[in-house]
C-alpha cells in the first residue's frame, strides 16, 4: 500500500507538471499572438500596407462595376437611367470612393477641422446605404407589380427615407463641428448602426417576399430557379452585410477598441470593410451579372 500511494503521488506531480507545462505554452501563444496583433496595429508600415491593400480591392470592386455598366449600356442603348444602371453606377462611385481615401487615409486622419474626418470616412457608408436601398425599392416594385398593387408611392418612400438619413446626418456634422464631444460621436454611429437595420430589415422584407412569391410559381416556369437562387443569395449577403455593420458601430460607439476611424486599427479596418462591402459588393455584382434582354422588357425599370 505504501508503495502505492508513492506511485500515486509521483503520478499526480507528474501530472501537475504537465499541466503547468502546457498552461504556460498556451499564455506564450496567447501573448506572442496579442505581441503580433499590436505590432502590426502600431506600425506605420503596415498600417498603409493594409490601408492601400483595401484601397486596391476597393479600386477592383468599382472597375468591375464601370465594366458592368459599360455593358448594359452597350446592350440597351435605347434606355435611359435604369434602376440596374443606376444601381451599377452608385457602386462605381461608393467603391471608388473609396479607394481614393484608404490611398491617403493618413492624411485624411489629420486634416483639420477634425469634421472633415467624419465627412470623408462616413459618405461613402451612406452612399452605400442609398445604393442597396435602391435594390430593395426594385425588389419592392417587383413584388407588388406581381400582386397588381400599386406602386405609385414607393419611390417617393424610397427618396424620403434617403433624404431623411442624410439631412440627420448632416445635422449631427454640423453639431459635431459647432460642439466636438464625445457624446455626438456616439449619436453620429448609433444614428448609422440604426439606419443599417433598417436596411437589413429591408432586405428581410422584400428580399423574403419576393423569394416566397417565386416559390409558388409553377416549377417549368422558365428562369424561375435562377431566379429563386439570384434573390436568395442577394438577400442572405445584404441582410448579413448591414447586420454585421450595425452591430459593429453599436461597439464601436461605446468601446474605443473597436473604433474604426483611427489609424492604430487597421487590421480590424480590413476585417470590418472586407466584410460589410467589398465581399457584399463583390458577391452581389457577380450574381446580378446577367445582361438584360435588348427588347421585349417588361420589367425592366427607369428612373424618372
Amino acid at each position: 500500500m505504501r508503495i502505492g500511494g508513492v506511485e500515486i503521488m509521483q503520478y499526480a506531480s507528474e501530472m501537475m507538471t504537465m499541466t503547468s507545462s502546457s498552461s504556460a505554452v498556451e499564455a506564450l501563444n496567447l501573448k506572442e499572438a496579442s505581441s503580433w496583433w499590436t505590432d502590426v496595429n502600431e506600425s506605420p508600415i503596415w498600417q498603409d500596407r493594409i490601408f492601400h491593400a483595401l484601397a486596391v480591392l476597393y479600386g477592383i470592386v468599382s472597375i468591375v462595376a464601370v465594366i458592368q455598366l459599360v455593358r448594359i449600356q452597350l446592350r440597351v442603348p435605347e434606355y435611359g437611367w435604369t434602376t440596374q444602371k443606376v444601381f451599377h453606377f452608385l457602386n462605381f462611385v461608393v467603391n471608388g470612393v473609396r479607394a481614393v481615401v484608404f490611398v491617403f487615409r493618413r492624411d485624411v486622419q489629420f486634416m483639420h477641422p477634425e469634421i472633415l474626418q467624419h465627412i470623408l470616412l462616413d459618405i461613402p457608408s451612406l452612399a452605400f446605404f442609398t445604393t442597396y436601398a435602391l435594390l430593395v425599392l426594385f425588389w419592392a416594385e417587383i413584388y407588388y407589380q406581381a400582386r397588381a398593387v400599386s406602386t405609385d408611392g414607393l419611390r417617393p418612400g424610397f427618396f424620403t427615407i434617403n433624404a431623411v438619413v442624410y439631412v440627420v446626418q448632416i445635422a449631427l456634422w454640423l453639431v459635431l463641428w459647432w460642439k466636438p464631444v464625445r457624446v455626438m460621436v456616439i449619436l453620429s454611429k448609433m444614428f448609422f448602426a440604426g439606419a443599417s437595420l433598417f436596411a437589413a430589415l429591408g432586405f428581410l422584407l422584400y428580399g423574403g417576399r419576393l423569394f416566397l412569391m417565386l416559390q409558388r410559381f409553377p416549377v417549368e416556369s422558365k428562369g424561375r430557379r435562377k431566379k429563386l437562387q439570384e434573390v436568395g443569395y442577394v438577400t442572405t449577403i445584404c441582410f448579413t452585410c448591414f447586420l454585421i455593420r450595425c452591430i459593429m458601430m453599436c461597439f464601436a460607439a461605446f468601446d474605443e477598441g473597436a473604433n474604426l476611424d483611427v489609424l492604430d486599427h487597421p487590421i480590424l479596418n480590413f476585417i470590418y470593410y472586407l466584410l460589410v462591402e467589398i465581399l457584399p459588393s463583390s458577391l452581389v455584382l457577380f450574381i446580378l451579372r446577367k445582361l438584360p434582354p435588348k427588347r421585349g422588357i417588361t420589367q425592366y425599370h427607369q428612373i424618372r
